[in-house]
């Protein structure tokens, strides 16, 4: 049996649809982030020692393999249950596969951090400090976003949205775990504002990952998720 570690609103949200494309029989273990800082629970360090999700557990083989980080489980899942599901696999040295890999790593290795950065510096704007730091912190705050942070956001965006256009997915005709891996940073990129209509593959894409049956089936198992 699969166990998946689940914490809220976060990426582990596309290994339930992973292991629904799969047909898999899973469990999940919830957690909730704290309110506060927006982390994982402490009881997830249990598990694995940074205490971050996805987690997976995999006894079904008698040995238990415990799994983290989204990529490598979207390919260990792959790899072991992946040859008779409707998730296509590349065949081995092509382009195609290699394009699997290149986007299977383009979501957490350079779209996410951008991403993460947008964040924490909003949220350093908006954070209360002495009246008389508040100017200096927005100002800072202001130059990386404007700087740096969102023209490379803007960048990676026209990259995915050209790469996307005349596609159905990112392999072509073909579903794949690179387009679950892509998920997630669309996903929460379009609910917080920053893909708008200049972006109209983008968000045709991100609506047709919404209108999959395996991905309205891990909706319903997972709960609550904000970014769909």
């Amino acid at each position: 049996m699969i166990t998946v570690h689940h914490l809220n609103n976060s990426r582990s949200q596309r290994i339930l649809w992973m292991l629904e494309e799969l047909k898999l029989e899973y469990e999940i273990i919830r957690y909730k982030r704290d309110v506060k800082t927006m982390l994982g629970p402490i009881s997830l360090r249990e598990i694995h020692p940074l205490g971050k999700s996805p987690i997976i557990n995999d006894d079904s083989s008698g040995e238990k393999v415990i799994i983290a980080e989204s990529g490598a489980i979207i390919e260990y899942l792959m790899q072991k249950y992946g040859k008779n599901s409707s998730l296509i696999t590349p065949k081995y040295g092509s382009q195609q596969e290699r394009d699997y890999r290149y986007w299977l790593h383009f979501s957490e290795g350079s779209l996410i951090p951008p991403l993460l950065l947008r964040l924490i510096f909003n949220r350093v704007k908006s954070s209360p400090v002495p009246f008389f730091v508040k100017p200096i912190t927005k100002a800072i705050s202001n130059k990386i976003l404007t700087g740096f942070v969102n023209p490379n956001i803007q960048s990676l965006l026209d990259f995915i949205e050209s790469s996307l256009e005349g596609k159905k997915w990112f392999l072509g005709d073909y579903l794949s775990g690179a387009d679950i891996q892509m998920s997630f940073p669309l996903e929460s990129s379009i609910a917080n504002g920053i893909i708008d209509e200049q972006y109209s593959a983008i968000q045709s894409y991100v609506e047709r990952i919404h209108q999959q049956p395996a991905y309205q089936s891990a909706l319903l198992r997972g709960g609550k998720y904000d970014y769909a």
